[in-house]
Formats: C-alpha cells, structure tokens, sequence
C-alpha cells in the first residue's frame, strides 16, 4: 500500500471506518456470505478467534500467515509462526536465500496446506476485499491454497464494493504506509487487490466476523 496512491474522489464526508458493525449487521453479512459458499462464524472478540483458529489448523500443517495487524494483535501469527505446532511457511521463508530460492519461496506462499489472514473489508453483500504490497498472500486467498480462513474484524464491514475500497484508500493505505516505514523503513504500495465475490469451492474458506474491531 502506500500513501502516493491517488483518493477516491468524492463530496461525501468520510464513512467512519473505525465502527464496528451491530450484531444484526453482522448476522446479515454472515448471512450472504454463506449464499456464496464461505463458512462463517461470529465471535466474540480476538481471544475467541485465537482459541477457534487452533481448532481449525491441523497440527503439523504447512501453514503461511499473510501479514496482519488483526493477526499480530490477535496473536494468531505468534501462535502460528512461533509455537512449534505447525510448518511454519514465514518461518521457512525467512532462512532460505531471496537470491537464488525466490521461486521456490513463492511456491511455498502460493501452496500451503492452510492460509490465514484478514481483509480490508467485507461487504454487506458477501465479497471480501483483499489488498496487498507483494501480492504474496493474494494466490493463496485466491485458491491455491485447500484451505484459507480470515479473520475480520466489526469495524470491517462496508454497504458495498465502492465503499470498501474507499476505506482502503481513505483509511487502511495511510496506516499501512505509516507502519510499513516505522517496521522496515520504506513506503507500503498499494499495487494489487483481490476481490472475492464468492468461494467455488464449499468448505474451503472460513470466515471468523468478529464483534469487536481489530487491526485496519
């Protein structure tokens, strides 16, 4: 993501991005997501997405976390990347030489047994709306991966597609540029965005909305 990224232009006063969704609103994304074949539960806060992940990934599983604030706060990645539990696909990633292993990096990202993540939004009609600066999370999300659960905060859930990626833009591209260069000291890009708009496959996404807001 980055900050260079031009704003949606509009007359209308910026929707307030950082409110959670009521349980009634909630239930009615839960609803349409399921009319288009995600698995969806909702939870009550982070602690009860962290204890519902450790159900859903199998021990000893090849499992890539994309980068997540929901899922570092949370501390679903430290579960996922540190416990010793699983097949660390980051942990992997991060002792094998860029230089000469990159294509084989990028097929363990594409390909794991599971991947878990966020979204920068959910629709009120059932997409899911992923953004990144790589894309490395995004051929897991897309399919390649058997089995793929995000993890979504309240505050995520927009009317629309056209909203969602006006929080992108107005909200989750500054705060995502502001954290990429305090942690790695260069600009986030926003160069490639994912929508999800139904899951082909029955039983291979899981969707956790959870009732609290977490991450951006």
């Amino acid at each position: 993501m980055t900050a260079s990224t031009p704003a949606t232009s509009s007359s209308t006063p910026a929707a307030p991005f950082t409110t959670p969704a009521t349980d009634e609103l909630l239930e009615r994304v839960a609803a349409a997501l399921k009319e288009k074949n995600f698995d969806v539960e909702i939870l009550d806060d982070a602690a009860a997405a962290r204890a519902r992940v450790k159900d859903l990934v199998p021990e000893g599983s090849s499992v890539f976390t994309a980068a997540s604030e929901t899922l570092r706060l949370s501390g679903i990645d430290a579960d996922i990347n540190d416990s010793g539990r699983y097949d660390s696909v980051k942990a992997r990633g991060q002792v094998m030489d860029r230089a000469t292993q990159m294509a084989e990096i990028w097929r363990m990202l594409a390909c794991p047994d599971v991947v878990v993540g966020s979204v920068v939004a959910v629709t009120e009609t059932g997409s899911l709306v992923a953004a990144s600066a790589s894309g490395s999370q995004l051929p897991a999300f897309a399919g390649s991966a058997p089995r793929a659960i995000w993890v979504v905060g309240a505050q995520k859930v927009v009317p629309d597609l056209d909203t969602a990626l006006r929080r992108l833009d107005e909200y989750c591209v500054p705060l995502e540029d502001e954290r990429a260069r305090r942690v790695y000291g260069v600009p986030s890009a926003l160069n490639r965005l994912l929508v999800l708009n139904a899951e082909p496959h029955p039983g291979r996404g899981t969707v956790l909305l959870l009732r609290e807001a977490i991450g951006f």
